[in-house]
């Protein structure tokens, strides 16, 4: 008797429009408890909100809900505040006139406790064990596993969480990764992320990271770590942002080591670059899918410097026809017509960053269950300096393709040191760089501002340089705090304000800032490259 090629999921299949396949529009309304875990509010509906907005409040702020009535006029009400990340939603009557709103964000904005103001908008899902499909899958063979498993299969003292359209956690392959504490659902408001009907997004993300290997039954996930599932998404793949950045909190404080994010958005969002960074401050690490339009831009939340922005390649190593690219790739890994699992314990194959990202993730897991005194800054390293370079452009590969074996077989103490040991000193030879572009125009009476974000990935943080470069006949201006809050041309920690646009701020670190910049132009408009170099000790 042979076993059956596990078909294509049809429903499922690579398609150029959506960054992740399977993500749901969904909204979190919820409250936060004393815990600081999100819940979700029945009464909110999920699906995109474009009738809501999302506001930053200060991380000074006591009461988030509290300042944004505070700052809101009465024609808009707050329906949502997250407590842990900062932010509150809030949203507008149905019937109200395109300059209401204007007059609200406004509002809003002249509040100096309101940090900013974005759309509530709408992200969604980019798509020899004795394992009957295990002679059909690609993946674990390709990253090496099979070495990796001789040390380790995974420890169920890891827990992977998956945020996405939830997880069939009593699939034959998944449920023994799953306890009592299966997750939680912000779509239906319960503690039950059970997908919908034919939504195989979750399902298909979650086996790939974790799955019984070697146990008789459907395919191997890359690991048999424990499985979170926090359905954020619903079965038409899309969901709001505001219920993504609630759902990466509550993972985070649930206890997750690292959190999946098989899905995107185009641009850039504070509440998400929020909720990552509350992540990562917890010890998480993220690792997201890059995007599926074979264009050259990460989306969100990959593109977050707190997260590891994964690009999809072929069986043979070659870089994936759909696959977005761009500076921020960090890691490849094999994302094309992957075996897992998928609703009514069946299995399927499916392609996209969406299946690239959970390899990677499940990399990661196996990874911190044979050196589990790793931090996050160090397992992320080690998983960069243990890739393999496929000879692909760094847009293409980042540090090279996920390499389970040398990644599990090298030892991060191999060199006598201790993961806790206190090092300080002179900086070393680690170097971290990043960089962004953008426009700004100074000419009128009050000149516009870029600000940005990032989060410290050396192993041992020692400093950062960030320099600004800008046309001849403008003037910017670069202003930084190192403890999180916004800064401002009157409340920051470091300044560089020289005539012209060639501006330089060097920080000592400690390990524990937050580094957040604003660029301000006094005069003159055009184009800026702003590059960051963080430097280990």
């Amino acid at each position: 008797m042979t076993q059956n090629d596990p078909p294509d999921d049809p429903a499922h299949a690579y398609d150029r429009r959506s960054i992740l396949t399977g993500a749901g529009s969904i909204v979190i309304g919820g409250v936060i408890g004393s815990s600081g875990v999100a819940t979700a509010t029945p009464s909110r509906e999920p699906g995109p909100k474009n009738d809501e907005l999302l506001l930053g409040i200060s991380p000074s702020a006591a009461d988030v809900a509290g300042e944004a009535r505070a700052a809101v006029p009465g024609s808009a009400d707050v329906v949502h505040a997250n407590e842990s990340i900062h932010y509150a939603v809030v949203s507008f009557p149905s019937d109200a006139p395109a300059r209401a709103r204007e007059d609200v964000i406004d509002a809003v904005t002249s509040s100096p406790a309101v940090e900013y103001a974005e759309p509530n908008v709408t992200v969604a899902s980019l798509l020899e064990p004795n394992d009957p499909y295990y002679g059909f899958q690609h993946a674990p063979q390709q990253i090496g596993c099979e070495t990796a498993w001789e040390t380790t299969r995974g420890s169920e003292d890891v827990v992977i969480a998956v945020v996405d359209q939830g997880i069939q956690y009593d699939h034959p392959a998944l449920e023994a990764a799953v306890d009592d504490r299966i997750g939680t659902d912000f779509l239906d408001a319960d503690d039950d992320p059970y997908p919908a009907s034919g939504a195989n997004h979750g399902t298909h993300v979650g086996g790939i990271a974790v799955g019984g290997s070697d146990d008789g039954t459907g395919h191997a996930g890359i690991s048999d770590c424990s499985l979170l599932s926090v359905r954020a998404l619903d079965e038409n793949g899309v969901g709001s942002l505001s219920d993504i950045a609630d759902a990466i909190q509550w993972a985070a404080d649930a206890g997750a080591d690292i959190v999946n994010l098989s899905l995107g958005v185009d641009g850039s969002y504070d509440t998400l670059t929020a909720a990552c960074e509350y992540a990562a401050d917890h010890g998480v690490l993220l690792v997201g899918a890059a995007g599926n339009d074979g264009s050259d831009r990460v989306y969100s939340p990959a593109a977050e410097d707190s997260v590891i922005a994964v690009s999809a390649v072929d069986s043979d190593d070659s870089l994936a026809s759909f696959s977005n690219t761009g500076s921020a790739i960090e890691l490849a890994a094999p994302g094309s017509r992957l075996v897992s699992s998928v609703t009514g314990d069946e299995y399927a194959r499916m392609s996209g960053t969406s299946m690239a990202a959970p390899v990677v993730a499940g990399v990661a897991g196996l990874v911190l269950s044979a050196y589990p005194d790793l931090s996050r800054t160090e397992l992320r390293e080690h998983l960069r300096v243990t890739a393999a370079d496929l000879g692909l452009r760094d847009t293409q590969q980042g540090y090279g393709r996920v390499d389970a074996a040398t990644a599990v077989e090298t030892d991060p103490f191999s060199d006598g040191s201790d993961p806790d040991e206190d090092d300080p000193g002179e900086c070393g030879d680690e170097t971290i760089t990043a960089s962004a572009s953008g426009s700004l125009d100074g000419s009128g009476w009050w000149g516009e501002s870029d600000r940005y974000s990032y989060s410290l990935n050396a192993t041992d943080p020692c400093s950062v340089t960030i320099t600004l470069e800008g046309p001849d006949d403008t003037d910017f201006d670069l202003y930084v705090t190192t403890d999180g809050s916004k800064p401002t041309r009157w409340d920051h920690d470091a300044s560089s304000t020289n005539a012209g646009t060639n501006e330089s701020i060097t920080v000592s670190l400690e390990g524990d800032e937050k580094i957040r910049l604003q660029i301000h132009a006094t005069s003159g408009s055009g184009e800026y490259t702003l590059r960051l170099e963080e430097r280990g000790r």
